[in-house]
């Protein structure tokens, strides 16, 4: 039996193939039954516990997906989340220069790293760092000229 670990708890979850083998009068060691949730944590009514089953169905079938997809994309679209902070801080009203400069590293250090290793996705990451990098210019001499920096 699976469980699925919520704020309040882990639950257990039944999955298709579970309970093979779990036969009564088979030999081997009996496995205890699960615990009762304690007092202060009320028991999944039976709509919750759909509810975990089918989170737990799609939590399989997302990481399912990621294991097929070539990791060179997958690492690609991480590595745009590092673009996408870098440009939140970029665009306050007062720019955080410190925390986009360290997005921007992040960024750079992904695409140098792997470079060719990314696959299709070198191109676009590239040119994803080199945009970011000319905002990040363009945003501090904005800021300097302003007044007092970050």
């Amino acid at each position: 039996m699976s469980s699925l670990w919520t704020p309040s708890g882990e639950h257990p979850v039944d999955r298709p193939g579970d309970r093979a083998g779990t036969d009564p009068s088979a030999s081997g060691p009996a496995t205890p039954p699960p615990a009762a949730p304690p007092e202060d944590e009320p028991e999944l009514t039976p709509e919750e516990r759909a509810a975990a089953e089918e989170y737990a169905r799609r939590l399989d079938d997302a990481r399912q997906q990621l294991v097929e997809a070539p990791a060179g994309l997958v690492i690609g679209q991480q590595a745009l989340q590092f673009y996408e902070l870098a440009a939140l801080h970029l665009s306050q009203p007062e720019p955080r220069l410190d925390d986009a400069r360290l997005a921007i590293d992040a960024l750079a250090a992904v695409v140098d790293k792997l470079g060719s290793r990314l696959g299709d996705t070198e191109t676009p990451l590239r040119q994803a760092l080199h945009q970011i990098q000319l905002a990040f210019v363009e945003v501090s001499r904005s800021a300097g000229a302003s007044g007092p920096g970050d």
